[in-house]
């Protein structure tokens, strides 16, 4: 990948170039590689939310090399407390997400794109504010949370939705947590990520960290494809 100082500047080609090697690292990871590595993510992921206790939280169902597996919405749905709410993205013909509440297996139907999304009612644009946990794809995350995505800008708009102490968490492959990435002033950054090897990590410098930037993920009150992401 390629190496970036900070306060360079940042041009579409840069990213583009960034994603198309994320992009083959993870195609060229076999499928028990891919498997290994979506139980650990979930494993450390199940763990946040069960300490966390979130009434609402987003999360998304990955696809292809994504990490996580398929299964992430039904052990999250498993996990959480009664009457708790998981809203998953349904993306909207302007690449923007939309969220409905997801119910339990068999209730997505499929998407444009290769995606998945619930088929319940949708709970417009600003239902992802009211989230105590929200857990985002990237292709990779660097060392001041700043997300490198698939290029649409939907989860760029849905982070600038979230207020700064909301918990939000990226899932990533081992290799995909960098020190500096191309970033450009619409890019949102994220509190922690969780990767196979590493577990969670708090990032220096993502939304929420304190005025260190720093700091355990706690909960902020007591109680794809080219295009997209």
């Amino acid at each position: 990948m390629p190496e970036f100082s900070d306060g360079a500047e940042v041009t579409p080609e840069a990213k583009r170039q960034t994603r198309v090697e994320l992009l083959a690292r993870r195609r060229s990871l076999t499928a028990p590689q891919r498997a290994a590595a979506a139980g650990l993510v979930r494993a450390e992921l199940l763990e946040l939310v069960r300490r966390l206790r979130p009434r609402r939280m987003t999360a998304y169902v990955p696809v292809g090399s994504e990490p996580g597996g398929p299964e992430l919405p039904d052990v999250l749905l498993a996990a959480l407390p009664p009457q708790a709410e998981l809203l998953l993205p349904v993306l909207r013909p302007d690449l923007d997400l939309d969220w409905a509440g997801y119910a339990g297996p068999g209730l997505l139907v499929a998407a444009g794109r290769g995606l998945r999304e619930p088929s319940g009612p949708r709970l417009g644009v600003t239902a992802i504010a009211d989230a105590e946990l929200v857990v985002v794809p990237a292709l990779a995350v660097d060392r001041r949370g700043l997300r490198l995505g698939r290029g649409g800008g939907s989860y760029d708009r849905a982070l600038a939705r979230v207020p700064a102490s909301t918990v939000t968490v990226a899932l990533l492959h081992d290799g995909e947590l960098v020190e500096l990435l191309p970033a450009q002033p619409h890019d949102r950054p994220v509190r922690a990520v969780i990767t196979p090897s590493g577990g969670l990590r708090t990032l220096v410098g993502g939304r929420g960290a304190g005025p260190s930037g720093g700091g355990d993920v706690a909960p902020r009150t007591s109680g794809g494809r080219t295009g997209v992401r």
